[in-house]
């Protein structure tokens, strides 16, 4: 179990890039919360991007070859000065990722529509062979001017 911290050489300095894999099993779950609430401790919206990669993981193991036996996945974490950005790459599967509006009393069903209202955005790409489901959240808070020369950390 490695953590890769992976920046390309012309990505500034305030952004950080996470990655690491996973066996396609549903007690991964609570190991990969853990995972990412360690990498944005202290970051004003880490509860959000918690409950949207917990549904990201969720929907790789039940509907893709990710959670099948001897299956695997990923998660990525990049955090930046005005964004968070996670992603889920499963081993992809036959359908594609849609929100569907699940029936008032259905247990399940309602993940990307709940990811769709947490995040900024979010999207995918890849085919049957393979996805990446990303979202994106805001960690600027609106009205709030920087000075240059200042972070978050220093305030």
């Amino acid at each position: 179990m490695s953590i890769l911290l992976a920046t390309r050489p012309d990505a500034p300095v305030d952004v950080f890039r996470w990655g690491r894999a996973f066996p396609g099993c549903p007690e991964q779950a609570s190991v990969v919360r853990r995972f990412v609430a360690i990498l944005l401790h202290g970051c004003p919206i880490v509860d959000d991007v918690l409950l949207a990669v917990d549904e990201l993981v969720v929907n790789a193991l039940r509907h893709t070859r990710s959670g099948q036996a001897g299956g695997t996945f990923a998660v990525g974490v990049r955090r930046g000065y005005a964004e968070v950005a996670v992603m889920v790459t499963d081993q992809g599967c036959a359908t594609e990722p849609a929100p569907t509006d699940a029936d008032e009393l259905a247990e399940s069903g309602r993940g990307l529509r709940t990811v769709s209202l947490l995040a900024t955005s979010w999207g995918w790409h890849g085919n049957a062979g393979g996805r990446t489901v990303t979202a994106v959240f805001p960690t600027e808070l609106t009205g709030v001017v920087r000075l240059s020369g200042f972070s978050p950390e220093h305030e």
